[in-house]
């Protein structure tokens, strides 16, 4: 459900918050991006379950042959059941992880390579003296904001367009490739402008906000930072299913009881505030299955995809959906926000030690003034992007453990 390398491969400036973007992503259900919604399936057509021998009453999957008592293991039912996939599909299977942690490394040296041709080239500095000149506010609007939002939109604009073609095989090539993905490229394209002005608009709001910090606070910008990030990450977390992901997708209540019924005993007996369960048309741009327990603060939501419907059975649409309520009954998302707060502040506090080094170094060369010159923003994008590189195993780790909860 969760991905690290998804996250790594969002628009730049959301890196400033890669740290902490885990818990996002937990307390969504992974849904930040349509195409992504699920791990890489074994099967050709999708991930669904295969074989169905074995399922128990309590809704709870097993292999043929795997009888489900006191001293059940579940290692060893597993490997069972990988045994009865054909050695191609697994062999696919493995590829496809592979080739995602080489994406990994080339989305990273990407994200290195653009910071580094926007600091050298000058046009970083441009951006800024543009922005500076063409903006100058108005009683009703403090210039400085005005000019991080007329720096950052053409930023955004020239990292979308350097870093589209990597994107474009990643998301789209590489997936239908695999079997993974049902849309063409027009409506791909679609979404992904919407994506991009969504990361744009949140985007601009967190370095105006970010900026604002910098400026008031020089020395101890990195913890008043790691503030402004929770509570960024927080109002994603609320408000992206009632309003970012029906952008992408469309959610109708589920009627038949056979499916609701169980899953919303399920939540009432786990005081999981959710009164409803939804079906997401995920199979417009997707073969994989899916399900989540989304957002909290009134916006609880209970959502799968038409995918698990129409692919798995009662009992394995069961068992996927307990393992998304032990997500939310665990407290698993609150938890990943303080873990997310951990290494946000420790990676801000480092990002500060190199980023005033390397001022002093090539500011004058990079027309780099300060922190609160919003010209240093790729030198950020980088530093960030870098220690988040090197943290990823630690990351993963962090991720793992709680899945295996």
């Amino acid at each position: 459900m969760i991905n690290i390398h998804a996250v790594m491969t969002k628009s730049p400036i959301l890196i400033l918050l890669s740290l902490g973007v885990v818990s996002a992503l937990m307390s969504v259900g992974g849904l930040a991006s349509p195409a992504e919604t699920a791990p890489p399936a074994i099967s050709e057509k999708s991930s669904s379950v295969e074989p169905r021998a074995g399922i128990n009453d309590s809704g709870l999957s097993s292999p043929a042959g795997i009888v489900n008592t006191k001293s059940f293991d579940p290692a060893a039912a597993t490997k069972a059941w990988l045994a009865t996939v054909p050695q191609e599909k697994r062999q696919k299977s493995d590829r496809y992880f592979e080739g995602g942690y080489w994406l990994l490394l080339w989305n990273f040296l990407v994200a290195v390579a653009i910071s580094i041709f926007l600091l050298e080239s000058g046009i970083s500095a441009r951006l800024r003296d543009f922005a500076e000149r063409i903006c100058t506010g108005s009683s009703w609007l403090p210039q400085f904001p005005l000019q991080i939002a007329c720096y950052a939109i053409p930023y955004f604009l020239i990292v979308g367009t350097l870093g589209f073609p990597l994107d474009f095989y990643e998301h789209f090539a590489r997936e239908h490739q695999y079997g993974l993905a049902t849309q063409s490229f027009l409506p791909w394209f679609r979404e992904q402008w919407i994506g991009f002005g969504l990361t744009m608009f949140g985007g601009t709001i967190l370095l105006i906000a970010l900026y604002a910090v910098f400026r008031r606070a020089p020395r101890t910008w990195w913890v008043w930072g790691t503030v402004v990030a929770v509570l960024f990450m927080t109002v994603v977390v609320v408000i992206t299913p009632v309003f970012v992901e029906p952008l992408f997708n469309t959610y109708k209540p589920i009627t038949n009881p056979e499916i609701r019924n169980p899953i919303l005993a399920m939540a009432q007996a786990n005081q999981i505030p959710a009164r409803q369960v939804f079906e997401v048309d995920a199979s417009r741009q997707t073969t994989r299955v899916s399900a989540n327990v989304a957002g909290f603060l009134g916006t609880t939501r209970i959502a799968l995809n038409d995918n698990l419907i129409k692919q798995c059975t009662l009992p394995e649409i069961r068992a996927v959906m307990a393992h998304e309520m032990g997500h939310y009954v665990l407290n698993h998302g609150a938890k990943l926000l303080t873990y997310s707060a951990i290494f946000i502040v420790i990676g801000l506090a480092l990002t500060r030690q190199i980023f005033d080094t390397a001022v002093r170094r090539r500011g004058v060369k990079w027309g780099v003034r300060g922190i609160a010159d919003p010209a240093g923003l790729p030198l950020l994008v980088l530093i960030l992007s870098t220690l988040l590189f090197i943290a990823t195993p630690l990351l993963n780790t962090v991720v793992r453990v709680t899945e295996r909860n």
